[in-house]
């Protein structure tokens, strides 16, 4: 028997996902979360083979939360699901050391299977995703344009930036120019989009 640690925020797609996994013979929902907080000491409390993780989770998102169980509890394995399917969320997900990513449009049987797969510690990925993430590639942003548009997707002004940073606003302005540049995008709010869809912030 599989036991699964379900953590989805919306009650009406958590209901749906429970009642499709409990349709299968092999597999139990052992618990139920609500919040990215709340993953961690649950998992340690009932000790899940697979913790199925929304992305999008209230206080403590779901890549986050996920990265700390795998810190705390290496026995479960992470199966993470997303509504958008951006590319750069897989890549962040891969590099915190999940194992599966899965979209939630997939047909219902594909997520049984997934649950099965991830368990037996296979790696589990959406082909699309995967193929979307190898055509964005790596960063062309400096560390340096990375941060200073990471402060910018968060609505801080240049001056702001600039006093967080202990930079100039014109050395700030010339960070964001260049993101803009290397982006390909038309202006800032426009690269924050592209760089956060390709994972690079």
């Amino acid at each position: 028997m599989i036991r699964i640690l379900l953590a989805e925020d919306m009650h009406m797609i958590r209901s749906a996902l429970t009642a499709l996994l409990r349709l299968e013979p092999d597999i139990e929902v052992a618990a139920e979360v609500t919040r990215g907080d709340e993953i961690v000491p649950t998992a340690l409390r009932i000790r899940p083979d697979v913790a199925v993780v929304d992305i999008d989770l209230p206080v403590l998102d779901g890549i986050t939360a996920a990265a700390e169980l795998r810190e705390r509890l290496p026995s479960c394995r992470i199966l993470i699901l997303t509504a958008l399917g951006r590319p750069g969320q897989m890549r962040r997900a891969l590099a915190a050391g999940i194992e599966a990513f899965l979209v939630k449009d997939a047909p219902g049987e594909r997520l049984a299977d997934a649950v099965r797969r991830t368990a037996a510690g296979l790696r589990v990925l959406d082909a699309e995703l995967v193929s979307a993430a190898m055509e964005y590639g790596e960063s062309p942003l400096t560390p340096r344009e990375a941060t200073v548009l990471r402060e910018a997707a968060r609505g801080a002004s240049a001056e702001d930036i600039a006093a967080r940073l202990h930079l100039s606003s014109g050395t700030v302005r010339n960070y964001l120019t260049a993101a803009i540049t290397k982006t390909g995008a038309r202006n800032k709010i426009d690269a924050i989009r592209v760089a956060e869809d390709a994972g690079w912030l």
